[in-house]
């Protein structure tokens, strides 16, 4: 196993980071280290940056319209964008719908889709989780009927993420109610313009609106936007999880964190404190842990090796590990990090525009520990989403451990 980078990646690291330098604009950047809130023209705009340079889809083939990076490419890119405080690339578009239609979908669909992923001009959506079917998402209810060349869905999609913004939505819907629940699922693409379509906001305990349910009243959806066979859903929609737990471990952001962490108890007075900064070592060494992990997935893809099947296990650990760093920022602030205003926060009264006016905007006086309370309950959802982490713990036990 050979973890070390050649001299040909090395030069290809240091050009994404002279790139990403030159075209990532400052206050995104800024937002994105002190964990502020993002707008939808934020994240947008990022994507469109990316799109313009044929990097939005960094993980698609040639064939594709893609840079056709290796693995340990794309890696080296993910890292040097977290590690420069660019937005994480809204996933559901170009690292999860994308390779299901380009695997499944048929000539004309990939033509009439990808090109709107791949710029960032689509916006996309996720329709799995429904109340009542969330890890057990094989339940899930939402029916669409077929009627001649068109399908009849209505049903319910909830903590649909970003969902206000979405205008198409990739969803898993049940075509058929024979055999085992997992073969009668079809996956279908939904335009959320459509009459019938929509979305009610999911206000969350810190007071953001990140989440929304989405409701479908007899919507007609065109039979031409089924992607592969009908009732063959589920096959489609294990490729795109595998794509979404990969993308929840998310080491490169967790290394970012880390040192906003020891940024935030040295400005607290905590870093020097040595059973704190014990903590901060043992989250350091899980994080270095999770990064190897990742490293030997790429080391055995670049000998022509399989790797193991682990988008589970990099799930759980990614997971676990942002909870824990949201959790010590918490605690490294103590009771500054508890006072939060949603309303305020967004008018700029507990951010830079307090501190730039010379007022004590925030109770703490440290504006970076604004953001601590809502970031630490938001965390609570990444056990949990994606596939709850011990419902992975017994696919990783069956298809790894054996």
């Amino acid at each position: 196993m050979d973890l070390a980078f050649t001299p040909d990646e090395l030069k290809f690291r240091d050009e994404i980071r002279a790139w990403v330098k030159a075209n990532l604009p400052p206050a995104i950047a800024a937002k994105v280290h002190k964990a502020q809130n993002l707008t939808r023209d934020d994240m947008q705009t990022w994507a469109k940056i990316l799109g313009k340079k044929g990097w939005l889809g960094y993980g698609w083939p040639k064939p594709f319209g893609g840079p056709g990076w290796s693995a340990v490419q794309k890696h080296l890119f993910e890292e040097e964008c977290a590690m420069a405080g660019a937005p994480r690339i809204v996933p559901f578009g170009p690292v999860m719908v994308a390779p299901v239609i380009m695997a499944y979908g048929t000539p004309e669909q990939q033509k009439r889709f990808l090109p709107g992923i791949a710029s960032g001009e689509v916006w996309w959506s996720q329709g799995y989780s429904e109340p009542g079917s969330g890890s057990d998402l094989a339940s899930l209810r939402t029916k669409a009927e077929r009627k001649g060349d068109k399908y009849i869905v209505n049903g319910q999609k909830t903590w649909t993420t970003l969902g206000q913004y979405g205008e198409w939505m990739f969803n898993l819907v049940r075509t058929s109610s024979e055999g085992k629940p997992q073969t009668g699922i079809s996956f279908l693409l939904i335009d959320m313009k459509s009459p019938g379509v929509s979305v009610r906001p999911i206000k969350l305990l810190e007071g953001g609106h990140e989440v929304n349910d989405v409701f479908f009243d007899n919507v007609e959806v065109p039979a031409d936007q089924l992607i592969g066979e009908e009732n063959k859903g589920w096959t489609y929609a294990k490729l795109l999880l595998s794509h979404e737990r990969t993308n929840i471990a998310d080491v490169n952001r967790a290394k970012r964190e880390l040192e906003r962490l020891k940024r935030i108890a040295k400005a607290e007075g905590v870093y020097d404190d040595l059973r704190f900064r014990d903590q901060i070592a043992l989250l350091e060494v899980d994080i270095v842990a999770l990064e190897m992990l990742v490293l030997r997935v790429l080391s055995a893809e670049k000998s022509g090796r399989n790797a193991l099947d682990i988008a589970g296990l990099l799930k759980i650990k990614g997971s676990e590990i942002q909870q824990r760093y949201s959790e010590l920022m918490m605690l490294a602030a103590g009771p500054y990090a508890l006072p939060y205003i949603f309303e305020a926060m967004e008018a700029g009264w507990q951010g830079d525009q307090a501190a730039a006016a010379g007022l004590q905007g925030f109770p703490g006086g440290n504006v970076d520990n604004a953001p601590l309370a809502p970031t630490y309950f938001n965390m609570r959802k990444t056990t949990i989403y994606g596939g709850s982490n011990e419902v992975q713990r017994n696919i990783v036990a069956q298809t790894v451990l054996g």
